[in-house]
C-alpha cells in the first residue's frame, strides 16, 4: 500500500498539515505496534500500521486552524469524513478505523448526550486492530511536541473530561493494552 499515494490524493498544497498528521500517525503505529507485542497479542500487524497512518486523514476536511486544517467541518467529524474518503477509494477496513478511534470510540447515546454533529450510530473500536490503534492515538497530540508521548495519569485525566463511559472504556484497553 503506498501510504504516500493515499496522501496525495486528498491533500494538496498543505504541507504544515501534512507534516503534522505525518509525524501524528507515525508515533501512533508505532506505540500501537509496540502494545500489541509486548504484551504477546497476535493481530494483523501490517494492517495496524497502515491504519494508523491513515488513521486522521479525515483532518484534511476539518475546520482547526491551530493545526493547520483549514476545511469547514467540526473538528469532531474527522473520523466519520476520513471513513467516507477511505470508502471511496476501497479501503473498507482502514475506513471503519478512522471512524471508531475518536475518544474511547463513541456510542449512540455519547453521540446524543453531547449533541455531536455525526451520524447516530455507535462508533466503538471492535477488532483488536482497532483497539490498538485507538488506545494508541490517546498518547500523541496534533500540537506542541508531535513526538512527545502523554504520560497515562495525562490521558486519564483528559479521559475523564469526556464522562465515565469513556474513562471506563480507555481502561478497559489499557487493561488489554498497558505494558506488562
Amino acid at each position: 500500500m503506498n501510504i504516500d499515494a493515499i496522501f496525495a490524493r486528498f491533500y494538496t498544497g498543505n504541507p504544515e498539515l501534512l507534516s503534522t498528521v505525518g509525524i501524528h500517525s507515525g508515533c501512533v503505529a508505532d506505540k500501537a505496534l509496540g502494545c500489541l507485542r509486548s504484551n504477546g497479542i497476535e493481530a494483523d500487524m501490517a494492517f495496524v500500521e497502515e491504519a494508523a497512518l491513515l488513521h486522521d486523514i479525515g483532518v484534511v476536511r476539518c475546520d482547526a486552524p491551530s493545526i493547520f486544517c483549514f476545511g469547514t467541518l467540526p473538528y469532531i467529524r474527522h473520523g466519520v469524513e476520513g471513513r467516507m474518503m477511505l470508502e471511496s477509494i476501497g479501503l473498507p477496513r482502514h475506513a471503519l478505523v478512522c471512524e471508531r478511534h475518536t475518544g474511547s470510540g463513541l456510542t449512540v447515546e455519547d453521540i446524543d448526550r453531547q449533541h455531536l454533529p455525526l451520524p447516530r450510530r455507535d462508533m466503538l473500536p471492535l477488532s483488536i486492530e482497532e483497539k490498538a490503534i485507538c488506545y494508541a492515538d490517546k498518547f500523541f497530540s496534533k500540537s506542541g511536541n508531535l513526538r512527545e508521548e502523554k504520560s497515562l495519569s495525562k490521558v486519564i485525566s483528559q479521559m475523564e473530561a469526556h464522562g465515565e463511559d469513556a474513562l471506563r472504556r480507555f481502561l478497559e484497553l489499557h487493561a488489554i493494552f498497558g505494558k506488562r
